[in-house]
């Protein structure tokens, strides 16, 4: 999953520190995953070092606040609009984030990945069905199975992923959330520096 574009997504809304980050990538991917303000901060400095993000200003409270750079606002838009997610759980993330965020097309990026997910079904789909001879062929048929089931469930999740956003647009539901307006009172201090 990508951590480092799920919050190039949410810093190209405005600047945060790192335990806003937090909150508002689970408020954003509907709490698919935790993510621990360690690996946040982490995250935040690795994206400072590749120049995707700098530090903004540090408030009142000691929180050091990052925004996006005009390459970290390519960065996440690319994310947003193009590819199709490499797993099932970073295609949930994306997915949830991009119903969020303005301007992000999720029927797309939705479309996208149903193409993807239909061409990895037809393929496991065309291996030769034999029956298993060895032991070593009924395992790989038991996984082979797993991975067929595995690819139609998230068809099926495809399917009602696109139910809600339709019903979501023909019920005027406003997709786009603003940055919360409640900062979380935690959050790394300003480096002291000598």
């Amino acid at each position: 999953m990508s951590v480092r574009h799920n919050l190039l997504a949410i810093l190209s809304l405005g600047p945060c520190y790192g335990y806003q980050l937090r909150t508002e990538y689970e408020r954003r991917t509907g709490g698919a995953r935790t993510l621990n303000v360690g690996q946040i901060y982490n995250t935040l400095d690795r994206l400072e070092r590749d120049g995707l993000v700098q530090r903004a200003h540090t408030d009142d409270q000691g929180h050091v606040y990052y925004q996006v750079t005009d390459d970290g606002r390519v960065t996440a838009e690319r994310w947003l609009h193009e590819g199709v997610p490499a797993t099932f759980d970073e295609a949930i993330e994306r997915l949830a984030m991009a119903s969020t965020i303005a301007g992000a097309d999720a029927a797309h990026l939705l479309r996208r990945h149903r193409a993807a997910a239909t061409d990895h079904l037809r393929r496991l789909s065309a291996r030769p069905a034999s029956p298993p001879s060895s032991g070593e062929e009924l395992a790989a048929a038991i996984a082979l199975e797993a991975r067929i089931a595995g690819a139609e469930a998230e068809l099926r999740w495809l399917d009602r992923a696109e139910a809600l956003l339709s019903r979501a647009a023909h019920d005027g539901v406003t997709r786009e959330l603003p940055l919360s307006t409640d900062v979380p009172k935690r959050g790394r201090p300003a480096r002291l520096t000598s």
